[in-house]
């Protein structure tokens, strides 16, 4: 087996402690997993923008009471994670969502979200889709153990990696509601940055009817 990324043999060590479990289906050296961050230290209680000692940070102070009641990230953002985020989302290596997999299912079942919540991922403009030709939300929700619903559209817009954090922050809403919801909701995104496109689609969720929306994204920009 190889690391999906770097291409290095993956070899396990066997110890009286493995040695008679399930085999694991490992995706990554120990290298590369090295180089995946955990959030793990003080962080903004509603960004998880990492802080010195957990307060809120100063873009969450100026949202004050905003529709997106909180958000969860998994990794830190570093050079490592750009890079696979690009080649995952823009260069369409689908099976490079596997190397999330893992930590991102296993943070989420810590949370211990009820069950009458549903996923929402972010949408994709049909534009950018045809582009992808995958929804990168999408796949991140899928690995989670709760139902999933789709009731925002996106109109077609700028990548938001083009754009700067002002422009990001004074963007329109750039999503349309489809239908009614009364279930809570989370959220589901790739990266965290400034928080305005989770925002806009809270903004609209909670118009429609959501008793509450959390986001839960893979890195924090």
């Amino acid at each position: 087996m190889h690391c999906l990324w770097c291409d290095q043999e993956i070899i396990k060590d066997l110890n009286w402690n493995n040695l008679f479990q399930l085999p694991r289906n490992e995706v990554l050296c120990e290298g590369c997993k090295e180089e995946m961050h955990l959030l793990k230290g003080p962080a903004c209680p509603k960004c998880s923008r990492e802080t010195d000692e957990g307060e809120l940070c100063h873009d969450c102070e100026r949202w004050g009471e905003a529709p997106l009641e909180r958000n969860l990230s998994l990794y830190r953002y570093n050079d490592f994670l750009k890079d696979v985020i690009a080649k995952w989302k823009y260069r369409g290596d689908y099976i490079l969502v596997d190397v999330f997999k893992e930590d991102f299912l296993k943070r989420f079942k810590a949370l211990k979200i009820s069950k009458e919540a549903v996923l929402v991922p972010i949408p994709l403009s049909e534009e950018r889709f045809a582009e992808r030709g995958f929804n990168q939300s999408e796949a991140l929700a899928r690995m989670l153990p709760l139902e999933t619903a789709n009731p925002l559209r996106r109109v077609y817009s700028e990548k938001q990696s083009k754009k700067s954090r002002y422009d990001r922050m004074t963007t329109n809403n750039p999503f349309t509601i489809r239908t009614s919801i009364t279930h809570p909701v989370v959220l589901i995104d790739d990266i965290y940055t400034t928080g305005r496109t989770l925002q806009h689609a809270a903004k609209l969720l909670k118009e429609a009817g959501a008793p509450s929306v959390m986001s839960y994204t893979l890195i924090r920009g």
